[in-house]
């Protein structure tokens, strides 16, 4: 990505098994909004660490998506994509998004010759269509009740 984000790969089956195992603990234990301290083992002078309750959350997350086998990315929401980046996190062809940049359906902004898009607003973008997906198969489906498909 354009901000220096890892690539994902998928994990192990170990690696699998162990966020899960970790999740489990982690959920149990996260209840409040109070930061988590967690101590270092390999440290030697047992040396201590606070989260936030929130960045706990967020590795819960990562740590279940890592148990079912997903690779996992994290972007910051201000962070710029490419358009080959944006394509591919829609899963459209690469014409196809510079489609609805020119459309202005996707903001963008210009970098000399090419196009960064913000995630945020593809995340908004993406937003809005799912929603008019989901719009559209609720009256298919109401249509369907009428026909008494």
């Amino acid at each position: 990505m354009a901000q220096g984000t890892l690539t994902p790969t998928l994990p192990s089956e170990a690696e699998s098994i162990l966020a899960k195992e970790t999740s489990r603990v982690l959920s149990a234990r996260v209840q409040t909004a109070d930061p988590l301290q967690f101590r270092m083992l390999d440290d030697p002078t047992g040396g201590t660490v606070k989260l936030p309750a929130t960045a706990v959350q967020m590795l819960i997350h990562i740590l279940e998506e890592m148990a079912r086998g997903n690779a996992v990315t994290l972007i910051p929401v201000h962070a710029e994509l490419t358009t080959q980046e944006a394509a591919d996190m829609l899963n459209i062809s690469r014409p196809s998004l510079i489609q609805l940049l020119d459309e202005g359906k996707i903001e963008y902004r210009r970098v000399g010759t090419h196009r960064r898009v913000r995630f945020e607003a593809l995340m908004a973008y993406k937003r809005r269509a799912d929603a008019e997906r989901r719009a559209v198969l609720a009256e298919l489906a109401a249509y369907d009740q009428e026909l008494g498909l």
